[in-house]
């Protein structure tokens, strides 16, 4: 089965110019070209048939084959890049008679000559890939070891119970409150209830400075005749000295009057 064309790029106007002999092994210099008075002006085609590449010059309206080059390898002699510029290449030219040209070609945009580049890259790594599919796998030179159970053999195989990734139980941890807790096995002690008040609450002793009239009500508790006693003593006019002691009242010496 023949190989079919693919056309890889097409670039519709690219500059061909007349260069001088190299004269060091330094590389070309655009420079030195006549830039501003190209020898010819056509159209750029990158075509790939199996493995070959070649970039063909063609007139921009027939499409007549101007000249063509073939392209062996990349980087190589093909197509060699100038060294002041990044939009001029040299191309090595090859006729049907198989006699050899150099040219020099340019483009106006630096983005022509960057796909011109990828292009050609692109199809030598299709290339590497394709012949590393095509290899042969590598055989194993070694002696092949057989794995395989013999008749009567066994294989025991020991399986740990103990599971480590079992999550634990966490245990409660009792939350302090201020009380102790109840003795095992015994029942909860009951407080005994506080005594009440004591009923009888005792005389409140009078001063000099209060009466005893004040002191008229009667206390829980007392009998009867000491009550008695002590209404007698508020009906006496009773008069206390610097000394503390009552002293009955002065009797008028002029009588009654």
């Amino acid at each position: 089965m023949d190989d079919y064309e693919s056309v890889l790029l097409v670039k519709s106007e690219v500059f061909v110019f007349k260069i001088p002999p190299r004269a060091t092994n330094r590389g070309y210099k655009a420079s030195e070209w006549s830039l501003d008075k190209p020898d010819w002006t056509g159209r750029l085609r990158v075509i790939a048939k199996g493995e070959s590449l070649f970039i063909k010059l063609e007139d921009r309206d027939s499409g007549e084959l101007f000249a063509q080059c073939p392209v062996e390898a990349h980087p190589g002699p093909s197509v060699e890049s100038v060294t002041d510029s990044s939009r001029y290449f040299v191309l090595r030219l090859k006729d049907e008679s198989g006699r050899n040209a150099f040219v020099g070609i340019g483009f106006a945009d630096r983005s022509d000559s960057f796909d011109l580049n990828v292009a050609i890259q692109d199809h030598f790594k299709w290339c590497r890939q394709n012949e590393e599919l095509k290899r042969p796998p590598v055989a194993d030179s070694g002696p092949k070891r057989d794995f395989s159970l013999k008749e009567g053999q066994t294989i025991k195989i020991n399986i740990s119970t103990n599971r480590t990734d079992a999550p634990k139980a966490n245990k409660a941890r009792p939350q302090g409150s201020g009380l102790l807790p109840p003795p095992p096995g015994g029942a909860i002690p009951r407080l005994a209830p506080p005594k009440p008040p004591p009923s009888h609450v005792p005389p409140v002793a009078a001063t000099a400075s209060q009466p005893l009239h004040q002191f008229q009500s009667q206390p829980q508790g007392q009998s009867q005749p000491q009550a008695q006693a002590r209404s007698d003593l508020l009906e006496l006019d009773l008069d206390f000295g610097a000394g503390g002691t009552p002293q009955p009242a002065p009797q008028n010496p002029f009588g009654a009057g």
